[in-house]
């Protein structure tokens, strides 16, 4: 799996804005840019994308910038990286006919189950992340789901 920098600036660039908004004030690219050490240029590609998703409305005038569209609490980190187009896919099969092997359709490699399986927790966790979850550091709850649905005990696994 890779997760671009565009991903990651997308989502870096929602936790500065559920820092430093207060209230309803809009908070501008340029600020993020400042802060998060990203390109505006790159900012403004990323927004057109969370703009059209409906995470994020612009607001215009002086003191514009972009504000959340929906409570920060249910955007999910899933839903950001849909909304930018990124591929959290770990194999590189197509999924349609499972040609993980070049030049042999429709033929499983010998680790596609592994991935897949990987590629399921993944997209768990990021759909169970909220905007907030990350700007409070807080994944507790959803650490605590998976150790109760877990068929072994994962901290007598690591020992």
């Amino acid at each position: 799996m890779k997760l671009t920098s565009k991903g990651r600036f997308a989502v870096m660039s929602l936790v500065d804005i559920s820092i430093n908004s207060v209230g309803d004030k809009p908070v501008s690219l340029s600020e993020i840019s400042s802060r998060q050490n990203i390109s505006l240029p790159f900012l403004e590609q990323i927004f057109i994308s969370l703009k059209k998703s409906g995470i994020v409305k612009s607001v215009r005038g002086p003191s514009g910038g972009y504000i959340f569209a929906k409570n920060p609490d249910f955007i999910k980190i899933y839903d950001v990286i849909k909304a930018i187009d990124e591929d959290l896919k770990i194999m590189r099969c197509n999924g349609v006919d499972y040609g993980c092997i070049p030049n042999k359709r429709k033929t499983k490699c010998l680790t596609h189950n592994l991935w897949n399986k990987l590629s399921n927790h993944i997209f768990f966790f990021l759909s169970s992340v909220s905007i907030n979850d990350v700007r409070k550091n807080s994944y507790e709850s959803i650490l605590n789901f998976e150790r109760n649905n877990n068929k072994y005990d994962e901290w007598n696994y690591l020992r």
